[in-house]
């Protein structure tokens, strides 16, 4: 870090109309350039601030002081401009990527240290500051989610109800319901992950008037931080009723990690500019229903029934069960503070006989802060099996918000010391790689227990986007789970494993031998993709595929697989890898069928591409020799010649008791191994599917200007008319996907293998015209091409994607997703890619391999990952490695072997 003499500053001092700013080449001497910018009244804020952005073109800048901020608890750089308020820090540190101070702090700290500690805080917080509206606000509660794997709970304000604005949602893992709800004649059954009752809500009134409600008119500010260090979310809200009536509220909310049943709020309110009387009103409110998808509104979304109510001294408890699983749940709630707890205002409206309600009332004088805790429990029976109301309530009263934070900082503490990922000169990447370690964590911990049924799903627990089931995106989360938490990525595993019987029924009821795993998975293991899809443009239900995606059996080998080559863990490979593993290939056996060439086709699949189902007035469904999926076919036969070899005989013979796997089997495997059929055309472009190049290109020029955002081209094309599997159109990475699998070398070694010889030099060009073929409709798609472009040596390329994925939830680049759940596949993806790709550490290679691609926004990683009980610890910058292990091993550094012994650093320069 520089000296802070050395730094080149911008000061802005924030006007009305206009930002006046300052540059000085350092610290210590008077500005060298001054500039007025005036603000365009018929653009945001934001956009006038991009103004700014342009103005320091050519100039380095290192940090940027704020001369006339405002005073605020919660932050040091808010300002007014034209009526309005703005946290600028925050706006400019996301733009330039430069820590902001204020004059008072830098007055008070002294230049150096009041940037150090804004670094420090910027790294290990996410914040927000102002209100929001509609899917922006909701987007935001699906970032700042807290939670313990157990349970998840939106960021939402504890004062709020679900309206346009609000969703003040929670979900508990693996809990889902199906319903059937009549359109137009059909009978569409849906299964959801369930949105549980509303347990965090809490509010207060004054002098025994109408409780709070979030109201744009009566709200002055509000401020969000989530602290990555302890898992707390802090809200601090100003407020100013029309009754004249001010007060500060400042509400703090995490989960509880030890005891994974619990969360804790503290509710601390203070009256500014009155004496009275306050009433603080806490409820469990039972009138929910799954409402955070708009095009899931014409389905029945009503899956609980609220079986019971009651009450105990400080506390209150609601019993509900799911209308068609028939799950049980309880949920209790234990209010405390100052004052005396009174008898919730009897309601004999419907709504109030779902609510289980608490309050409390003390006399209040101004400026002093009054402090309630709420702390609440739940308990379902799927992973309980004592009486769960009795449970509850036994639970309860051990809670309180201390235990829970000391538990929470616990964990973290203990988390963040194995699992992050440091990285030196870029402040904003530092703080959005652990903001997606924090939810990948979140989302799964407590599935560690061994004591819930269920894996990560696609959108974590903060959303109900993709009715919260489980796809093939945790193949890009397990590397991450494996290298940090061996127990979790085993459990996650043990999900699947205990669906082998229904993907094996699932494959029988198709025609076909072994395990077909389908690709959205729920409660049981059955196919939960749905047979049509709502397109938004046309408002008209067009049929759905996906489930023809097959490869997703692939990805739950890759998973077993990939996790045993990290953890080294053969007792999972023995007692239930292999058996996975046989069935799932003794499906693609059953699938593969010889053809007049005496090449084996694999047909009736969809690749991860999504946007072809069909062949054009084809009369069947899918596509046949899929590259993705006969690449990887052809990987995973090769993988389970080489488990077998490894395997005991006597383990062999048990599973093979199983699984009917036979010498013959064996020997039929080797056949399709070599002989898959792909389609590559004479200057070495491997075709998507068989008969992809006789599609014609699409103009792509044209659709950007006539439509702008041509992501879900899909879309676009149905509502011409038209259909994407009539183009060479993507909406993500598909036929090069092996590559990021796996590496470039195992993958030529695969087509070598079939017979077909790519040169390694043609990757480059295989990529390029992919990359103009592909619309990135999946925010994984450019993580995808991201580390493909870097294996590429396009390193430039790389980081516009990296960047635009590692920004693609914090920025909800895709227009409203973020606000039905964040993209844990992306953030996992994301997260490995720092460490595999740029830092070049592949600890999926069979035999550990570094080999450095460092970013130039980037000064150096640390970090430490578990390699097969092996503790090793990184740090990489531009021109030297260093490593530790905590055990003696060999690795590949720079193509060569280097022998490390226990506890010694090595250092290698390049």
């Amino acid at each position: 870090m520089k000296g802070s003499h050395f730094l080149k500053i911008i000061t802005l001092h924030v006007l009305d109309d206009s930002l006046k700013v300052s540059y000085a080449p350092d610290a210590q001497t008077p500005p060298q350039r001054q500039f007025i910018i005036a603000y365009n009244a018929d653009q945001t804020i934001g956009e006038n601030l991009e103004n700014l952005r342009v103005k320091l073109v050519g100039l380095d800048v290192d940090a940027a002081i704020v001369d006339n901020a405002l005073s605020y608890p919660f932050s040091d750089t808010v300002v007014g401009i034209n009526h309005q308020r703005i946290d600028i820090g925050l706006a400019i540190t996301n733009m330039l990527n430069i820590p902001v101070v204020s004059q008072q702090t830098v007055a008070q700290h002294g230049l150096a240290q009041a940037l150090a500690d804004k670094r420090d805080y910027l790294a290990w917080h996410l914040d927000y500051y102002g209100q929001y509206q509609g899917k922006r606000n909701y987007g935001q509660e699906a970032m700042l989610t807290v939670g313990n794997g157990f349970f998840g709970l939106r960021g939402a304000y504890p004062e709020a109800h679900a309206n346009a604005d609000n969703y003040p949602g929670m979900y508990t893992a693996g809990l889902y319901d199906q319903l059937t709800t009549n359109l137009n004649g059909r009978a569409v059954i849906n299964e959801d992950l369930v949105k549980l009752p509303n347990a965090q809500a809490l509010t207060f009134g004054v002098d025994h008037q109408n409780p709070f409600q979030i109201k744009a008119s009566d709200i002055q500010d509000i401020y969000r931080s989530l602290n990555l260090h302890n898992g707390t979310l802090t809200t601090t809200m100003l407020v100013q009723l029309p009754t004249g009536h001010m007060l500060r509220l400042t509400s703090t909310k995490l989960a509880n990690f030890k005891d994974w049943h619990r969360f804790a709020i503290r509710y601390q309110i203070t009256p500014l500019n009155f004496a009275g009387s306050l009433q603080v009103y806490s409820m469990i409110d039972g009138n929910v229903r799954n409402a955070n998808v708009d095009r899931y509104q014409a389905f029945d979304q009503r899956h609980l029934r609220i079986t019971g109510m009651s009450q105990q001294t400080d506390s209150v408890f609601l019993e509900a069960q799911t209308r068609t699983s028939q799950v049980k749940l309880v949920l209790g709630s234990h209010l405390t503070g100052p004052g005396k707890a009174l008898t919730a205002p009897d309601d004999q409206s419907p709504q109030a006989q779902k609510q289980a309600r608490q309050m409390r009332s003390v006399q209040v004088v101004p400026q002093q802060t009054y402090t309630f805790e709420k702390n609440v429990v739940l308990f379902t029976d799927r992973e309980t099996t004592t009486p769960l109301l009795a449970t509850a309530t036994q639970e309860l009263a051990h809670a309180s918000f201390a235990d829970t934070l000391t538990s929470s900082q616990a964990y973290w503490q203990r988390r963040w010391a194995d699992a992050d990922i440091q990285i030196t000169g870029d402040v904003t990447a530092q703080k959005l790689t652990r903001v997606n370690l924090y939810h990948l964590f979140t989302a799964t911990q407590a599935i560690a227990s061994g004591k819930i049924d269920a894996s990560v799903n696609a959108r974590g627990l903060d959303g109900e986007a993709y009715r919260g089931h489980v796809f093939w995106d945790e193949m890009f989360d397990l590397p991450v789970y494996a290298l940090h938490d061996p127990q979790l990525a085993r459990q996650l595993l043990m999900y699947r494993y205990r669906r082998l019987p229904a993907a094996k029924a699932n494959a029988k009821a198709a025609g076909f031998a072994g395990a077909m795993y389908p690709w959205q998975s729920g409660q049981v293991g059955d196919e939960q993709s749905q047979v049509t899809h709502l397109n938004p443009l046309t408002n008209t239900w067009d049929p759905d595929y996906s489930s023809l995606q097959r490869h997703v059996s692939l990805a739950i080998a890759y998973n077993v697989i990939m996790y045993v080559r990290l953890t080294g863990d053969q007792d999972f490979m023995d007692h239930y890898g292999l058996e996975m593993l046989e069935e799932i290939a003794q499906f693609w056996l059953s699938k593969a069928h010889r053809d007049q060439s005496g090449r084996y086709t694999i047909d009736h699949v969809m690749g991860p591409d999504e946007f072809h189902e069909n062949y054009p007035n084809a009369d069947t469904q899918g596509l046949a020799n899929n590259a993705y999926t006969n690449l990887m076919v052809a990987w995973l036969f090769g993988q389970l010649d080489q488990v077998l070899d490894a395997t005991k005989p006597a383990t062999k013979r048990d599973v093979a008791d199983k699984t009917h796997f036979t010498a013959a089997t064996r020997t039929q495997l080797t056949d399709v191994q070599h002989h898959l059929k792909l389609d590559i055309n004479d200057d070495g472009i491997i075709g998507q599917f068989e008969g992809y190049f006789k599609l014609p290109a699409l103009d792509f020029e044209k659709y950007h200007k006539k439509y702008g955002d041509i992501s879900r081209m899909d879309r676009i094309l149905k509502s011409e008319g038209k259909t994407p599997d009539a183009y060479q159109v993507a909406k993500q990475a598909d036929t090069l996907m092996p590559f990021y699998n796996l590496d470039k070398a195992q993958v030529l070694q695969l087509l070598d293998q079939l017979g077909y010889h790519l040169s390694a030099d043609q990757l480059a060009k295989n990529l390029q015209f992919y990359l103009d073929r592909t619309t990135h409709g999946s925010t994984l798609s450019r993580i995808v091409y991201a580390a493909l472009t870097a294996m590429a040596g396009h390193l430039d390329q790389s980081w516009r994607l990296y960047s635009q994925a590692l920004f693609s939830d914090y920025y909800d680049i895709q227009g409203g997703t973020t606000a039905e759940g964040i993209h844990l596949g992306v953030m996992g993806a994301v997260t490995l890619m720092a460490t595999r790709t740029y830092a070049g550490v592949d600890s999926l290679a069979p035999q550990i391999t570094v080999d450095p691609h460092l970013p130039q926004a980037w000064q150096a990683l640390h970090f430490g990952q578990t390699i097969r009980g092996i503790r090793y610890t990184f740090t990489i910058d531009h021109h030297q490695i260093q490593v530790t292990a905590d055990h003696a091993a060999t690795l590949q550094i720079l193509h060569k072997p280097v022998a490390l012994k226990a506890h010694q650093p090595v250092k290698i320069n390049y």
